[in-house]
């Protein structure tokens, strides 16, 4: 992993295989975990896999939930990342393919509601 800050980030972190772009320096060790379970998560399946996959399934539940926020949190690799960010040991006892689990339909917006 490769920390870069970029203040001009529109987002608090970025993941983009070897980098986690980030947009202050010394970030909180839960945005550096859920940034380590994106390059986990891109190892896995390849970098052009995952980027198409992660359009793709941002797509479609952008039509499903009409909503850019509830897409992007129901994206199955971010569902998987905001389940586990917390816990700082998850990549050590982590599955391969751990992501798979949260590829169902609507389970943050269950919790949410």
């Amino acid at each position: 992993m490769i920390l870069l800050v970029v203040p001009f980030l529109w987002v608090d972190g970025l993941t983009l295989w070897p980098f986690v772009l980030v947009r202050r320096p010394n970030p909180r060790a839960v945005l550096i975990n859920h940034e380590r379970i994106h390059l986990r998560q891109q190892l896995e399946l390849g970098l052009v896999v995952f980027y198409l996959w992660y359009l793709f399934e941002y797509l479609y539940r952008l039509f499903q939930y009409g909503d850019h926020y509830t897409a992007y949190r129901n994206i199955s690799f971010e569902r998987e990342a905001f389940a586990n960010d917390q816990n700082l040991d998850y990549l050590t006892a982590r599955r391969v393919f751990g992501f798979w689990r949260y590829v169902r339909l609507g389970e943050w917006q269950k919790r949410r509601s």
